[in-house]
């Protein structure tokens, strides 16, 4: 019996700390301790401590808010949440010191080839790059793929950019920043340009690697290297 309710009332801790943000370490500082005296002051400044810090989101957390809102705003139907679930929730591995093969919205492999049978000239579609952040793929204006892809990551607090077709930008939905078409910043709270990385080809495949030359849209050194 002493077992089972343990095994319950751990159960149940973990329940409270998933619906109410909380962590599991935080409610077990109010468990009954035997043997062992402490003092209600501390006890308060470790559960406002705890507090505190669950009201700062994790970066999981934050992408998966940036989902959530450019979802609302940029997708034409819930359908297509998929694909951006992918992107902007990627898995943690994954380095940025060679090239990182791109990949789409399924986690295939992205080739030159079948990519530009369905994007066409002008088109900035995301995949996947190098340590897992969502990176525009750019075709330019006479269909080729651009040698160079586009973080989506705003630089002012990390939200999703979409791209808006109409006005031929990027604008940012959370606090209004833009971005040309090709990543540099126009418009504020933004304060730095969209990072870049190098789009290369390797037997058909699509590969990113770092980009730490001058920055060709700024002509100053690139801030995220």
């Amino acid at each position: 019996m002493a077992v089972q309710a343990l095994a319950s009332t751990s159960f149940s801790t973990r329940l409270a700390s998933a619906n109410n943000g909380v962590s599991s370490s935080m409610k077990l500082e109010f468990a009954p301790l035997r043997g062992v005296a402490f003092r209600k002051s501390n006890v308060v400044r470790t559960v406002a401590a705890s507090v505190a810090s669950d009201r700062v989101p994790d970066m999981g957390k934050r992408q998966l808010m940036n989902l959530l809102l450019l979802g609302a705003i940029s997708l034409p139907s819930a359908g297509l949440i998929g694909p951006y679930l992918y992107f902007l929730v990627p898995p943690g591995s994954g380095g940025e010191g060679a090239g990182v093969t791109a990949k789409d919205a399924l986690g295939d492999d992205i080739t030159v080839k079948g990519w530009l049978k369905t994007h066409p000239a002008g088109d900035r579609t995301l995949a996947q790059g190098l340590k897992g952040d969502p990176t525009y793929l750019v075709v330019e204006s006479d269909g080729s793929l651009a040698t160079y892809g586009i973080n989506a990551v705003c630089t002012h607090l990390g939200c999703v950019v979409p791209f808006n077709t109409a006005e031929n930008k990027f604008i940012c939905p959370c606090h209004g920043s833009q971005y040309t078409n090709q990543g540099r910043v126009v418009r504020g709270p933004a304060p730095l340009s969209l990072a870049l990385a190098h789009v290369d080809v390797a037997d058909d495949k699509v590969v990113f690697s770092p980009w730490s030359e001058t920055d060709f849209r700024t002509g100053e050194d690139p801030w995220w290297s």
